[in-house]
């Protein structure tokens, strides 16, 4: 198994960086993308990176917000033929909310009615490599970070947000925010042994410019260190400052910059 990232908030080997996420992942079965950035970024590092856009057959849209699918539209002309799995909440209007200021950060909801784009209600199992899940019990290590983000009339429930689990020989999560908690994610995955962790921890405020504080760092990075069998790879919404105290603490934590690639082997992961 091969991923590679393809948008993130950081950037190196020519790539352009840019606050979202997008993973183009290689199994023995397929070519997906995990994520799609907020816009032409994607298409412009998957030709740095050489990364053939045409030949994806499947498409995983972790939550709603635009920074992780907003490219969706053109990404449907420039692709003829994967299959798009998205939570069906997730095209319900999301906002970022700062006292009485909202700020629509949700997907088109037009795109909801592509033939190709399929709503998925919960868990999904989509073949023997590809499992999607929710997390409705968020009860574990709650990010303040998540206090900004609204639905129409609510503060957001994280309902609309779907993990990644990839079986192989060393079974791989995949994480888009993470807003549902790390430790609840890792509790629900924990019956199919992962091996491997991919994706952000939602532990920076973009918009406020701020990081969870330091009774959360403590308690993700004892979570973190709880799970000595995988390897953690964070990106994108966990920040940097964020990623540099976790990764004082936590032996197998690395990050997973736009421009680098992961091999996933039967028992070890390493950087290429």
């Amino acid at each position: 198994m091969r991923i590679l990232s393809l948008v993130e908030n950081t950037a190196e080997n020519g790539c352009r960086p840019k606050h979202g996420l997008s993973l183009y992942i290689e199994t023995p079965q397929h070519r997906l993308l995990f994520d799609l950035g907020p816009d032409d970024t994607l298409f412009r590092n998957a030709e740095t990176m050489d990364v053939d856009l045409t030949e994806v057959d499947m498409v995983i849209i972790s939550h709603g917000h635009f920074d992780h699918g907003g490219a969706l539209e053109r990404f449907l002309e420039v692709n003829g033929r994967a299959k798009v799995y998205v939570q069906a909440g997730a095209f319900e209007p999301h906002f970022n909310r700062v006292g009485p200021v909202k700020i629509p950060i949700g997907l088109n909801p037009a795109l909801s009615e592509n033939p190709r784009v399929i709503t998925v209600q919960g868990d999904r199992r989509i073949d023997e490599e590809l499992l999607l899940f929710t997390v409705p019990e968020q009860k574990l290590l709650r990010s303040p970070m998540n206090d900004v983000l609204w639905g129409e009339r609510r503060r957001d429930d994280f309902l609309h947000e779907q993990n990644l689990l990839i079986f192989g020989k060393s079974n791989v999560l995949v994480v888009g925010c993470g807003h549902a908690g790390i430790a609840n994610i890792l509790k629900k995955a924990e019956p199919h042994a992962p091996g491997v962790c991919v994706g952000g921890f939602h532990l920076f405020d973009p918009v406020l410019r701020r990081t969870a504080p330091k009774e959360l760092l403590d308690g993700v990075a004892d979570v973190l260190n709880a799970s000595p069998d995988i390897m953690f790879y964070t990106c994108h919404c966990t920040g940097k400052k964020a990623y540099k105290y976790l990764g004082e603490r936590v032996p197998k934590l690395s990050y997973l910059a736009c421009g680098r690639s992961l091999a996933v082997s039967e028992k070890e992961s390493a950087r290429q």
